[in-house]
């Protein structure tokens, strides 16, 4: 809950602003809301710290289910597992017609990673704040898909992707005349060099900022509620946590699929 001391904008804005660094001048600099890092090489030290406790976190539960493995009697974790590994990879199946050797443990490896990142939106929005401040940790965020540039990192991976199976399934000369020529053909293909750039740009794009978009206002809506009274926090939080519920797992299966489905595109002859 806000402290007295501070205002209600100022209390949102502490909570909104990122563990920056930046390499600025020969040596490193910490910022403040007051005096923020800017330039190219400005980090978000909360974001990348979460994701990679979040995915030593996933690796180490699936790797605890795969030592236990076993064919007599399966315990509650390897059934848990299992049935994930089973929903990704007849996600993948429905979707993607070529080699899934390496698309299934990426669709598996995105859903439960976003699925963890979306989870820590329902951490109460003060907790790791006051304990960070405990440590001398002034700006502590740590719901990484509520940051631009964790949601833009992921998506611009996916786009790498996209471009490396459309050229893996129809070869460097197939995808540049399929870029050149779809799907007006070869005499428009000015406008087929816009139109298909236009189109593999908005991928990425519409990735990141629908994930950063919901789970940006679910983060800023649960401070809005930080700042009511005590008392008057339980049926509005509450009631937002239980609709959040749904949102966390719905965004990241719909992260995944389209993942999915932009990688089968891309593979596919048109």
């Amino acid at each position: 809950m806000a402290g007295a001391e501070t205002t209600p904008t100022e209390y949102v804005t502490h909570h909104l602003f990122h563990a920056q660094a930046c390499y600025v001048d020969g040596g490193w600099h910490f910022g403040s809301q007051y005096a923020p890092c800017t330039g190219f090489w400005t980090f978000h030290l909360d974001t990348l710290i979460v994701s990679a406790l979040l995915g030593f976190l996933f690796l180490g539960f699936f790797w605890a289910a795969a030592r236990k493995a076993t064919s007599d009697t399966p315990g509650g974790l390897q059934n848990f597992v299992e049935t994930m590994v089973d929903f990704v990879d007849n996600s993948v199946k429905d979707s993607f017609h070529g080699p899934r050797g390496f698309v299934a443990p990426l669709a598996l490896t995105i859903f439960v990673w976003v699925f963890l990142w979306n989870l820590m939106d329902l951490i109460p929005v003060d907790l790791f704040p006051i304990l960070g401040q405990m440590v001398g940790i002034e700006y502590l965020r740590i719901v990484p898909s509520a940051d631009m540039n964790g949601t833009f990192a992921l998506s611009l991976t996916v786009f790498a992707l996209i471009i490396i199976y459309s050229i893996k399934g129809k070869g460097v000369g197939g995808f540049a005349k399929e870029f050149v020529t779809h799907p007006f053909g070869g005499m428009m293909f000015p406008a087929n060099i816009i139109l298909n750039t236009v189109e593999l740009v908005a991928k990425p794009i519409s990735l990141a900022m629908r994930l950063f978009g919901n789970l940006y206002a679910a983060e800023l809506i649960f401070i809005l509620i930080a700042l009511l009274p005590w008392w008057a926090q339980w049926l509005p939080g509450g009631a937002w946590a239980i609709f959040h519920i749904l949102v966390i797992p719905l965004q990241a299966f719909i992260f995944m699929t389209l993942t999915i489905v932009y990688i089968s595109l891309a593979y596919e002859s048109h």
